[in-house]
Parts: structure tokens; C-alpha cells; sequence
């Protein structure tokens, strides 16, 4: 009876390990497959990169008369028309006001002026295509700017779910008609003073008092995208 229980206990311990042996084995093939994917994923986007810069290098060169500027983010913008006189730029929670016209990458209008209207965008703030989100902090007033944005900093790999399509590299011309502070924005409290010759009729001089902040009014709702027409 004894040699039975220790047989059907030597049994199940045998089946457990082997089962344990087997999971642990079968788990291994899915984390080598991550791995490859995560590698395959990465050359191909660096292939997809390399491809677009070497198009829009190709599209600077045929312009040699045309002065093109690199940026650290990865594109290219040159002057259409340049301010000699305006020295501001937009920064964070101005309202910028704007004209914009995209192309593709060989030059086809995508979205005319027109078709999308006047832009307000609120600076560093709103959610909009990632190259103009940087490139109109580059801008003056009345300035007019033309963008060559590779596919990682336009739409991406989604396109704009209408007529610009994944991956795709875009060509972007905007003109900055003007930028204000957001009249919204609350202002800085001032810290009250009292005369210091003031006295208590105790005859010390009263203790320095603070007024409240003044609360800040309501920002106005931020609009979302409004490069999509």
C-alpha cells in the first residue's frame, strides 16, 4: 500500500516538473519573436526616414537659387517672403493667425488656402501637426514659409484619416498674418503696500499685509485641430 501512495506521488511530481519544463520552454520562442519584431519595426522606419530625407535633399538641390535651412528637428523651411523690420516671434499661449496651403511631396496641392480657411492656433498648446507646432515659433509677422516636413513629424503613419495618407512626406506653405498674448491669461497678482510711518494705537508699526490674487477669469476653450479642414 505504501509503495503504491509513493509510485502515484513520484507520478504526479514527474508530470508537474515536465509540464513547469514545458511551459517555461514554450514561452521562450514568443520573447525572441518580440524582439525581432521590435528590430524589424525599427529598420524599417530608419529605411522609411532615410528614403524621404533623400527625396527632399533631392528637392533642395534642383533649387539652388531657393536658401533652405535645416532645423534640429529634422526638416527644411526656406523664405517665401521675410520680414526686414519684425523681430518677435510666437511663443507659448500666443494666438497665432495663420494661412496654410499643403502639398504632397512631388507638389500636388492636397488642401488649398481655401479648402481649409483662416487658422487660429493657440501656441504650444493645441494639438496640431507636429512640424508646425515647431516651425511657426520660427515665424515673424507677415512672414510666408515654406515647409518640407518628412512623414514622422506631418501625419505619421495614421495620414489625417481623409485625403493625406500614411507615411506620408508633406510640403507646407504658411503665412503668419499675426500672433497676441492670450487675452485670457491670468495676470500676476500685485503684493499690497502700507505706509510704513502708519502706526497701531499701541504705537508699533502695523505688520506688512498681502491683497488676495486676483482670480483668473475662464481660459477660453481651446479649439482642437484646425488644420483639418
Amino acid at each position: 500500500m505504501n509503495y503504491l501512495k509513493i509510485s502515484i506521488y513520484s507520478l504526479l511530481f514527474t508530470v508537474l516538473l515536465v509540464s513547469c519544463k514545458q511551459h517555461e520552454e514554450a514561452r521562450r520562442p514568443l520573447s525572441r519573436a518580440s524582439g525581432t519584431f521590435m528590430k524589424k519595426s525599427a529598420d524599417r522606419n530608419k529605411k522609411l526616414v532615410a528614403n524621404e530625407e533623400s527625396v527632399i535633399k533631392k528637392i533642395i538641390k534642383s533649387n539652388p537659387k531657393v536658401k533652405y535651412y535645416a532645423t534640429k528637428k529634422g526638416y527644411w523651411f526656406s523664405y517665401d517672403e521675410k520680414s526686414a523690420t519684425e523681430t518677435a516671434t510666437p511663443k507659448k499661449g500666443d494666438i497665432a493667425y495663420f494661412n496654410l496651403e499643403i502639398k504632397d511631396i512631388e507638389g500636388k496641392i492636397i488642401y488649398s488656402e481655401a479648402d481649409l480657411g483662416p487658422q487660429t492656433y493657440f501656441v504650444d498648446k493645441q494639438d496640431i501637426m507636429m512640424g508646425l507646432r515647431d516651425g511657426i515659433k520660427y515665424m515673424k509677422k507677415n512672414e510666408t514659409v515654406t515647409f518640407l516636413f518628412p512623414s514622422h513629424i506631418a501625419y505619421g503613419y495614421h495620414g489625417d484619416n481623409n485625403k493625406i495618407g500614411p507615411n506620408e512626406a508633406l510640403i507646407c506653405t504658411v503665412t503668419l498674418r499675426n500672433f497676441v498674448p492670450d487675452p485670457a491669461a491670468a495676470k500676476t497678482p500685485t503684493t499690497g503696500t502700507q505706509n510704513p510711518n502708519t502706526q497701531t494705537p499701541s504705537g508699533q508699526a502695523p505688520k506688512a499685509t498681502t491683497t488676495k490674487p486676483v482670480a483668473a477669469k475662464p481660459a477660453a476653450p481651446i479649439k482642437k485641430d484646425t488644420i483639418n479642414p
